[in-house]
């Protein structure tokens, strides 16, 4: 073939997509539900079943169930043993949280928004923009108001009004950021979180680590394994592809001797044996310290590998690439390689950080009030003794976990779909 028939040989175009088609909802329930006869009879039976199942759960959880143990013991399956005296550091540490997160997040979708549509694209209006928030955060929502029905006294209600507005508020207020500081806005959550540990536990009678339990324990024990875990995970997968043998080797021992552990045996040595380590005149960690160092080392591990399946997963010609350009290779890693394989990772990744909220109930083995072990104290209790209240207390907890899972797991697919994760 001549260079005459290479430029006059027609170029292949992609076939155009199939319009979309807008369908009514009539028209949707017959296309999907209705479309032949065995599908037919198949959406009624299992139509019915699943009628049946709700009608008896509603039946049981609005009728039946006695949810006094929940509404009388509602402190210990929030803040456990924490005193009564000092719940104002908590809320003082919410409200930290809530306007440094809000400032950021303000902050980070304004870049976002001009990066992508500039900066004559208007805002949605409020009304759109709540309507958006209770899409995305309604299992959490539906949790939070389930919490709140069984408060006895006004002051959670006002108090979490109040974190909400001033949530909104630092939104506001992140948006209207200098650009400049808006790159930065990512710190703030740290600040936040820095700050937020010193109003609980530092100054005149702070409230110590091993005092925490409940719902506060389960959060906080996630948030400090996801964040030291991370990193530490993403410097594993680094070390497991690096060219230093010594390097690669640690990495790939570390890894397997970690994920070869069952997170139970790490809760036993963290708790009961760091302390033989350290000498008479020093005090060794907490016992929740002890626990999160335990934690961490084992999702980063965990980590490291979901991490190295996403470095996989970039074809070589993308690190040819970029050194063509000259980029050094921290450069190379770190502009090219790793977004791209961080985003194929985040289904793995969200799903490992699930797991570890759910498996901060394992802190029970080592002494920690958390909300499993909450609904076997207050079953015992002389008032709730004997009378198979258990199940309800569980049912509670159950439903305070897969709010937080839900919304974690939403979020991920938020996540996916603004990035195009899966797709060309």
């Amino acid at each position: 073939m001549t260079a005459a028939d290479v430029l006059t040989e027609p170029i292949g175009v992609p076939e155009p997509e199939p319009p979309s088609r807008d369908l009514t909802p009539r028209q949707w329930v017959r296309a999907n539900l209705f479309s032949s006869p065995f599908n037919s009879a198949l959406t009624v039976v299992v139509g019915l079943g699943a009628a049946y199942v709700l009608v008896r759960l509603a039946r049981w959880a609005f009728v039946t169930a006695d949810w006094a143990i929940v509404r009388v013991n509602l402190r210990l399956f929030m803040v456990g043993f924490f005193p009564v005296d000092q719940l104002w550091r908590l809320w003082a540490a919410l409200y930290v949280l809530v306007v440094t997160s809000g400032l950021a997040a303000g902050a980070l979708a304004e870049a976002a928004r001009r990066v992508a549509d500039g900066d004559a694209e208007p805002r949605p209006a409020l009304p759109r923009r709540v309507l958006a928030a209770l899409r995305r955060f309604w299992p959490a929502v539906v949790c939070v108001g389930v919490i709140l029905s069984f408060t006895r006294t006004p002051g959670p209600t006002v108090g979490t009004v109040g974190l909400v507005a001033a949530g909104a508020l630092a939104g506001a207020a992140g948006r209207r950021l200098p650009r400049r500081l808006q790159r930065w806005a990512w710190v703030l959550p740290i600040v936040g979180l820095i700050g937020a540990l010193q109003v609980i536990v530092a100054g005149e009678g702070g409230v110590g680590w091993d005092r925490w339990g409940g719902l506060h324990l389960a959060v906080a024990a996630t948030i400090a394994g996801t964040a030291l875990a991370f990193p530490l995970g993403l410097l594993l997968a680094l070390g497991r592809r690096s060219s230093l043998p010594a390097l690669r080797l640690v990495s790939i021992v570390y890894i397997e001797a970690f994920r070869a552990v069952p997170l139970v045996t790490l809760l036993f040595l963290g708790g009961y044996m760091v302390g033989y380590l350290f000498p008479n005149t020093v005090d060794p960690p907490s016992f929740l310290v002890r626990a999160v160092i335990a934690v961490t080392l084992f999702e980063a591990a965990y980590i490291a590998e979901i991490v190295r399946g996403g470095l996989q997963a970039v074809p070589r010609g993308q690190y040819e690439a970029a050194q063509a350009l000259g980029l050094s290779p921290v450069g190379v890693m770190r502009l090219v390689v790793l977004p791209q394989a961080l985003r194929a990772v985040i289904p793995a990744m969200v799903g490992q950080f699930i797991s570890l909220f759910k498996d901060t109930s394992l802190l029970t083995i080592i002494g920690f009030l958390e909300l499993i072990e909450v609904t076997r104290i207050v079953a015992q209790q002389d008032a709730f003794r004997g009378q198979g209240l258990r199940p309800i207390a569980l049912a509670f907890v159950g439903l305070v976990y897969w709010a937080g899972c839900s919304t974690m797991s939403r979020e991920s697919r938020r996540l996916e779909r603004r990035l195009g994760v899966g797709e060309r």
